[in-house]
């Protein structure tokens, strides 16, 4: 929860600070080294906020479903183990972009349709081929993204066929009072990062994908309990 409530204020940090003084100062220009900066730190708490979501899920389906064995399951060893592969393969994922973002060519000075550095936003302003990034980008969209979203789905699949199974009506109400609130800040993050990266639309609007983007950005993380 530590690690989960760092990545969520950090996460923000990385791109409202910047958005408020551009409002404030009516002056939305950023350095290539600040915008690839803002880039890694945006892609990196992004995986965390994934890959700790995911563990919280399996710790809700272990608390619901084995509740006689959570202590036992649930040790200190495999919290920091699943802690430690998060932090690991989202740095992995933050640099594997940004190294290939570095390798493209910007021909002049280009202006981002967002309020702040978008992978995908960037790599439409290159000169380069950027056919490369495309495919870790889909390759890194399975991986940190989708991946998780399936074993999210699966927890609580199972955590729903347990509750069934409960003949009080007091038990039920905890056990959604236990996941009730991460599932719903699951549902906004990924149902919003869903909307936006995996069912483009040519007819959306670039103030349709500021407004889910903020969605993701801002609102999930001030939610998150």
């Amino acid at each position: 929860l530590s690690h989960l409530a760092f990545s969520d204020v950090s996460f923000s940090s990385v791109i409202i600070p910047k958005m408020l003084v551009n409002m404030h100062t009516q002056d939305q220009s950023i350095l290539y080294a600040g915008c690839v900066t803002q880039m890694y730190f945006f892609i990196f708490f992004t995986d965390l906020d994934n890959f700790l979501l995911t563990s919280m899920a399996y710790d809700r389906y272990v608390a619901i479903c084995h509740p006689l064995h959570y202590m036992s399951i649930m040790r200190e060893g495999l919290c920091t183990l699943l802690v430690a592969i998060s932090w690991i393969l989202s740095c992995a994922s933050a640099l594997s972009h940004t190294l290939l973002l570095a390798q493209l060519s910007f021909c002049a000075d280009n202006a981002i349709p967002h309020f702040f550095c978008d992978l995908g936003a960037i790599l439409k302003l290159s000169c380069s081929d950027t056919s490369l990034n495309e495919l870790v980008i889909f390759t890194a969209g399975v991986a940190v993204i989708t991946l998780p979203l399936i074993c999210i789905l699966i927890s609580y699949g199972r955590i729903g066929a347990t509750i069934l199974k409960v003949p009080s009506t007091k038990g039920i109400c905890k056990a959604f009072s236990t996941c009730g609130s991460h599932l719903s800040v699951v549902s906004l993050y990924y149902g919003t990062i869903i909307w936006l990266y995996f069912f483009p639309s040519s007819s959306t609007s670039n103030d349709e994908n500021i407004i889910a983007s903020v969605m993701y950005t801002v609102v999930t993380p001030l939610l998150n309990p």
